[in-house]
């Protein structure tokens, strides 16, 4: 796409770093992957492993301090430090991806957007999960007319995780977007609200019943759609037997769904994206669609989590902020999904 490859650093090398962000930015010849920040030992050590050219740094601040040498810094750090991170990465002027959630607040999340408006710089949010095989194939479904009418969708991220899984989660309260609202609802409310518009929280219940939780571990959330499509979302830590990933009801059909994407998995157990099987799920876990009593198997979609950062490079190639050409992810939507979680707050509280 271009001879001078985008300068990249990513803040944070735990899941989120090495797993959904650094693999794609090392398979795209549009970035090249320079800086990575961790003062973890054994992380930096992991990365520089796979990725020998990448210089470290022990601390976000230190990619901000380089900035003159940068093009992109991708936040995949805790929740907590998305806002103040971005902002500070905006103002020394580099494009911006925030890993979701993409702040605490709305509020926070609007911040950021006018920020990015006024540096004239590139600012979206890591939304890969509408690049989900599985949340490909309802699109495909419904943009083919095979379900009729929508009546409801049910979507549900269930796990069976009995302990904190990194120390951060443990101790983060809702105010440092903590809890499971943030960390799957943001995925779940993002998919139902691009495949059906928008929405208004009608009812919610969000608990926090494992001892060590300090913000919540089990939700679920009713939107009711401009469109009239009533959405169910279910996120819980703690079902050791899990729901359909997805269940979608329409005037013509039914779609049911069970499994769980398999990128992550084959990326965290050392896959890379140029691999030919990446993305490809198990014939085991196809859905299925029934249409006046016959059932037939749906072969779900090639998950393509890439596309993220072929879109972006796209877009900052093109001459970035200036540049028509779209975001992959519009930071619009993810504000939205943080005023329908506020919205569910308030009904649970209330």
């Amino acid at each position: 796409m271009t001879a001078t490859p985008i300068r990249t650093a990513v803040a944070g090398y735990g899941l989120s770093g090495s797993v959904f962000h650094s693999p794609f930015i090392a398979a795209d010849p549009a970035f090249s992957l320079d800086v990575i920040a961790t003062s973890d030992p054994a992380r930096r050590a992991a990365a520089s492993t796979r990725y020998e050219s990448v210089e470290f740094v022990d601390t976000p601040q230190g990619i901000v301090d380089r900035a003159d040498g940068l093009d992109l810094l991708v936040i995949g750090t805790p929740p907590a430090t998305h806002y103040p991170l971005a902002k500070a990465a905006l103002e020394a002027g580099l494009d911006v991806v925030v890993d979701k959630p993409f702040a605490v607040t709305s509020a926070q999340g609007q911040e950021l957007i006018n920020l990015a408006a006024e540096r004239s710089r590139v600012l979206t949010v890591f939304q890969n999960r509408r690049w989900d095989g599985d949340a490909l194939t309802v699109r495909k479904l419904l943009d083919g007319g095979l379900l009729g009418t929508v009546m409801r969708f049910e979507s549900s991220m269930e796990r069976w995780s009995p302990g904190a899984s990194k120390p951060w989660k443990a101790a983060a309260t809702t105010a440092d977007g903590g809890g499971v609202l943030f960390d799957l609802g943001a995925h779940v409310l993002d998919q139902a609200v691009q495949l059906f518009g928008p929405a208004q929280v009608t009812h919610a219940e969000i608990v926090a019943r494992r001892p060590h939780e300090h913000a919540d571990d089990d939700a679920f959330v009713v939107l009711r759609h401009e469109g009239g499509v009533t959405s169910h979302l279910t996120m819980n830590l703690n079902s050791q037997l899990h729901g359909p990933r997805f269940r979608v009801l329409g005037t013509e059909g039914g779609y049911v769904k069970y499994g769980v994407d398999p990128q992550e998995a084959f990326l965290a157990a050392g896959g890379f994206p140029k691999d030919a099987d990446y993305g490809v799920e198990s014939s085991d876990w196809h859905g299925y669609l029934e249409r006046d009593g016959e059932r037939t198997t749906v072969v779900t979609e090639r998950g393509a989590y890439g596309e993220f950062y072929e879109i972006l490079a796209k877009k900052i190639v093109d001459g970035g902020a200036a540049s028509n050409l779209p975001l992959p992810v519009d930071p619009a939507g993810p504000v939205q999904v943080l005023k329908l979680m506020e919205q569910a707050r308030e009904l649970a509280q209330g």
